[in-house]
């Protein structure tokens, strides 16, 4: 294993696992709610682990990220922290993330992956039926753990490299490939295609109540991030990547640079 990916569990986010809401907490977290901006840093060639043609535009992206958190997100969460219990935060968690199953399982099979495919239809199924709709999750019980996946993972599959980075807004850091996959996984959902009105709103508020929820439980390290780094953006940028990258296994794209070090340090 590369020194990089080494350094990815040991940063102040959560150690990777399969399954991607803790593993890429900083990217996902940290990117979909919003990043510092700090102008004026120069592009870094890929040989120092990323290639950042964009990075003018991505900063300033994610400065209006950083506004959306700052204004909307970050007080929310502790609203949605303080007042709903821990239980009722957790099953809707719980809630959104086996809607999401059934677009791993698509996935799952696009990538020729059999096994993963039927632990998360089980999975699905398990706490459709036992769990309340999912609320509760039996199926972690049964030892039946998310396989999570998407279509950039589908397309890493297939040989397409991750492309350069960039900062979206709201979404926050990803590649052209994971760009590309999020856009492609709204119309490969099974859920998305097979719920109608009002239902379809009640799934998205459940969405979005988990993410605030997340929000609220890792405050402490995406406040670290956001709000203490010399360049949050620049951090983001790695531990995205670094996280990403060790999810994948594309071990040989990774840099060997400490995700708290400065990058433009001398």
């Amino acid at each position: 294993m590369s020194p990089a990916v080494a350094a990815a569990p040991r940063c102040a986010v959560p150690a990777p696992r399969r399954g991607r809401k803790p593993a890429v907490l900083a990217a996902v977290l940290a990117s979909a709610l919003a990043l510092s901006a700090c102008g004026g840093a120069e592009v870094v060639s890929r040989d120092a682990g990323f290639n950042d043609p964009a990075e003018a535009h991505n900063r300033r992206v994610h400065g209006f990220n950083k506004g959306v958190d700052r204004v909307v997100l970050r007080p929310a969460s502790q609203v949605y922290g303080t007042v709903v219990p821990g239980p009722v935060r957790g099953g809707i968690s719980n809630f959104s993330d086996n809607l999401g199953l059934p677009a791993a399982v698509v996935n799952n099979l696009l990538q020729g992956r059999i096994e993963p495919a039927g632990k998360n239809g089980f999975r699905f199924l398990v706490n459709s039926t036992f769990g309340l709709g999912g609320f509760l999750d039996p199926a972690t019980d049964m030892g039946l753990t998310e396989e999570d996946t998407d279509f950039g993972e589908t397309l890493h599959v297939w040989g397409a490299g991750e492309g350069f980075y960039m900062e979206t807004p709201l979404r926050g850091p990803s590649t052209v490939r994971d760009t590309v996959g999020a856009v492609v996984d709204i119309f490969l959902d099974p859920v998305n295609s097979s719920i109608d009105r009002p239902e379809s709103n009640y799934v998205l508020g459940a969405n979005g109540l988990s993410l605030v929820g997340d929000r609220y439980r890792y405050s402490d390290t995406i406040d670290s991030l956001l709000y203490e780094s010399a360049d949050s953006y620049a951090q983001a940028r790695l531990l995205y990547l670094q996280n990403r990258r060790f999810e994948l296994g594309t071990e040989a794209e990774s840099n060997s640079d400490d995700p708290y070090d400065d990058p433009y340090g001398q």
